[in-house]
């Protein structure tokens, strides 16, 4: 999966039975930033802590970007999330 080549980015939740929404993290961008980054791109995420803030503090971990994937999505679609997330790169990284 192209996603999970990028660098410095980490999957939250990787149950053989997940379903189709990525929550990841980049170790030099904090999340509210590359949600901001990829609206301009015209990606639509979510990012913060989705109502699961009690499990995330147990986890350490402050915030996510979650991605939905569903049927209507499209190869362009995640195609235009890594380049988004290219732009966080040359950004941040």
């Amino acid at each position: 999966m192209r996603l999970s080549e990028q660098p410095g980015l980490r999957l939250i939740g990787t149950a053989a039975d997940k379903t189709a929404v990525l929550s990841f993290v980049l170790d030099y961008a904090h999340p509210h930033d590359i949600g901001t980054i990829l609206d301009g791109e015209g990606v639509a995420v979510r990012t913060g802590h989705h109502c699961a803030q009690p499990v995330m503090d147990r986890f350490d971990i402050a915030a996510t970007v979650r991605a939905s994937i569903g049927a209507y999505t499209t190869r362009e679609d995640i195609d235009q999330l890594v380049a988004g997330l290219g732009k966080v790169r040359e950004m941040f990284g």
